[in-house]
């Protein structure tokens, strides 16, 4: 059942270079100035990923300019972490840290389960169709969860 869109959704993940800048680069395209979007992963001790930005743009999401950022980062150039409307974390570890880092603030933070693609198989293709599947699976959810994409 899809919601109204937030004024403000942060994405998470481990490293902030797949899943997370995958839903952000998707929520951009798909919803526009509907609201402000950011990523951040637990650590950012990794470029955008390769794949991801091959796969993104596959369905017209641009991905090779973003630039990783740990939630550290994020408060340390003045993005509090308690004023975005919702916190979508991606895998286990961003949940906990979004949980710690907002339980003083009154939030919404969601878990989409979404696996981590890098490292799981050999050779470009099968690479490539596997993280087409996260990038599928985070659209789904996405879609689900904030309705149709608004038209341009």
């Amino acid at each position: 059942m899809a919601g109204p869109i937030p004024h403000s959704v942060l994405f998470c993940c481990d490293h902030n270079a797949i899943r997370s800048p995958m839903a952000e680069g998707m929520m951009k395209k798909f919803y526009g100035r509907a609201a402000y979007v950011q990523s951040a992963g637990v650590k950012n001790d990794m470029e955008i990923d390769g794949f991801a930005i091959a796969v993104c743009d596959e369905i017209g999401v641009e991905l090779s300019r973003h630039r990783a950022r740990s939630f550290e980062e994020m408060q340390a150039w003045g993005d509090d972490l308690g004023s975005f409307d919702l916190i979508v974390a991606l895998s286990p570890a961003s949940q906990r840290q979004a949980l710690e880092l907002t339980r003083v603030a009154h939030l919404d933070v969601e878990y989409w389960p979404i696996m981590d693609p890098s490292g799981l198989a050999e050779g470009r293709e099968a690479k490539l169709a596997l993280y087409r599947g996260v990038r599928d699976q985070i659209r789904s959810r996405m879609l689900e969860r904030f309705g149709p994409p608004i038209e341009a």
